[in-house]
């Protein structure tokens, strides 16, 4: 680790820290809380993946559908209108709604080979956003004069990374340039989490390996073939497996960093507090 003790973090210049863990366990919370103090660049990598990575994606694929439409394809064709995706920090849909969700295509649904088309699109794009960071930590001080960087990752970080393998060359990289805290939730934030996703489901990124055994069960289950699973179903009924997949994974990333509880997460409100509590975790980890 870049900071070995609660001196070696205070005493610090220049701070570099990386959140990563499930959503909605505080990892924006904190970037936002952080950067609005004043002194620290904020990297969003869904952000960097939205824009860099998959921009280009997105625009085409909302064109594909504006030429299925005659009266926008006539004005695109003559260049009469430009259609983008305006993706913020605040506002990532482009990126999920490109993702989409596998199934019966009259409910919305793609065709699973699309599906996992674009799923290995997006492993690529955020393996490539996270290598970007140590670039992103250089330009924040030569370029802005930041001291202090934040990477906020995205949920599905712990897929492409494995925290068992001390030669991971994702986690290699990430702990060279970053601390790495992982925002660590209860049984109770995983039940929320799973409620929340419940009312309102959205894409996200899997593990090809478990997407596949996924699908495979979820088919022979329902008794359904694939163009007529209906995509919503699908997606709530992976989530909690999904959740319980990636535990034990973000818990052996752990080993690479400090852990920080949600719950005290939840209590910070300065970068003082956060300060405090880092320092306090590192003193904990000896």
């Amino acid at each position: 680790m870049i900071y070995q003790s609660a001196k070696d973090w205070q005493s610090a210049p220049q701070k570099r820290v990386l959140f990563y863990g499930m959503s909605g366990l505080g990892k924006t919370f904190l970037s936002n809380l952080l950067r609005d103090a004043g002194g620290w660049f904020h990297y969003s990598i869904d952000y960097r993946i939205g824009t860099r990575y998959m921009g280009e994606l997105i625009a085409d694929n909302a064109k594909a559908h504006a030429m299925q439409v005659p009266f926008l394809r006539d004005l695109l064709l003559s260049d009469s209108i430009y259609i983008g995706s305006n993706i913020t920090f605040n506002n990532l849909a482009p990126v999920s709604t490109y993702l989409g969700k596998p199934g019966d295509p009259t409910r919305g649904g793609l065709p699973y080979a699309e599906y996992t088309r674009r799923q290995e699109q997006f492993r690529h794009a955020e393996i490539s956003a996270l290598m970007d960071t140590s670039h992103f930590i250089s330009r924040a001080q030569s370029l802005y004069g930041y001291p202090h960087f934040i990477c906020d990752t995205g949920g599905s970080i712990c897929e492409w990374a494995d925290g068992d393998d001390p030669n991971d060359p994702l986690l290699t990289e990430l702990s060279q340039h970053c601390l790495l805290i992982y925002l660590q939730g209860s049984d109770a934030h995983t039940e929320a989490l799973i409620r929340r996703f419940d009312r309102a489901p959205k894409p996200m990124a899997y593990q090809p390996e478990f997407l596949a055994e996924a699908w495979t069960q979820y088919l022979a289950e329902q008794n359904v073939t694939a163009d007529k699973v209906d995509p919503d179903s699908f997606i709530r009924w992976t989530y909690a497996r999904a959740l319980a997949h990636r535990k034990p994974r973000y818990e052996a990333m752990a080993k690479w960093g400090i852990t920080l509880p949600a719950s005290e997460v939840s209590d910070v409100r300065s970068a003082e507090d956060f300060d405090a509590l880092v320092a306090r975790a590192l003193d904990m980890r000896g």
